[in-house]
């Protein structure tokens, strides 16, 4: 039963990304966490699992997506190179911190994040900027940031990534390219940290790669690379305006749930 759920949460993941653009974090982790609490696992590595393993989705996941970005000629391959290692820096230092954090702190955190992406699909409207992009230092320190918030909530950067390139200037597809293609040295630095991770102590379940729990990782990538296409296909026959707004509040109740949960521990 428990792969079967895991290729539940892989369809969801991907139907959600392909109809919304988001990345299947901020679907995987909450049901991850929703899972592993239910097989009864310790209540302070879930968090932990549920990151890490979302994170490792995402380095498959990615791969498939930049294919199509690059065959429709969206990605800003000169952007990438400058955003890369502040990227992998952030994502390695950012995948370290969460790891030291209490993974009731670490829910706490993702609630409140949860709680922003909601309001991002309730109200912000992607403008492009004219604003020249930074020069190497700046888009370095951007790279990192956006690298180490990715590596905390287990995402793969385009919430921040796209936002980021069209307040300086650049168009809305090729800013969803170009942040595709950014999530496979996200994915990749945090999932380094996540699974090289030492737990010493700890009963992590078997088929654990440090914080990386290999069977969910396995069923997810089965399910959610054709369901991203269905999820593509979809955007194109319903209502986006009203399917988003009902997606956006129920993030903002996951993420008030998370918050309201932890905040007497």
């Amino acid at each position: 039963m428990d792969y079967v759920f895991y290729l539940m949460v892989g369809s969801i993941a991907g139907i959600i990304s392909g109809l919304f653009g988001l990345g299947g974090g901020a679907v995987i982790v909450p049901l991850l966490i929703f899972a592993f609490s239910a097989r009864g696992m310790p209540a302070e590595l879930i968090t932990h699992l549920a990151i890490g393993t979302s994170l490792a989705t995402i380095v498959f996941t990615a791969l498939s997506s930049i294919y199509t970005h690059h065959q429709k000629r969206a990605i800003r391959w000169d952007i990438v190179k400058t955003l890369v290692p502040g990227i992998f820096i952030g994502g390695v230092l950012g995948g370290l911190f969460a790891i030291s954090l209490s993974g009731v702190l670490l829910q706490l955190l993702f609630g409140g994040f949860l709680i922003l992406i909601a309001l991002q699909l309730l109200i912000y409207t992607p403008k492009v900027g004219v604003k020249p992009l930074p020069g190497f230092i700046g888009m370095g320190a951007s790279g990192a940031c956006i690298g180490g918030v990715s590596a905390l909530f287990g995402i793969g950067g385009g919430t921040l990534t796209v936002p980021l390139l069209s307040f300086f200037g650049i168009k809305i597809h090729q800013a969803v390219g170009t942040a595709a293609a950014c999530g496979l040295p996200i994915a990749l630095a945090a999932t380094l940290a996540y699974s090289s991770a030492s737990i010493e102590g700890d009963n992590l379940p078997a088929g654990s790669l440090g914080f990386v729990f290999l069977p969910a990782l396995l069923g997810i990538i089965i399910a959610s690379l054709p369901c991203a296409r269905l999820g593509a296909l979809l955007a194109h026959r319903v209502n986006g305006y009203k399917l988003r707004r009902g997606f956006a509040w129920l993030t903002m109740v996951l993420g008030l749930r998370f918050i309201w949960v932890n905040l007497g521990a």
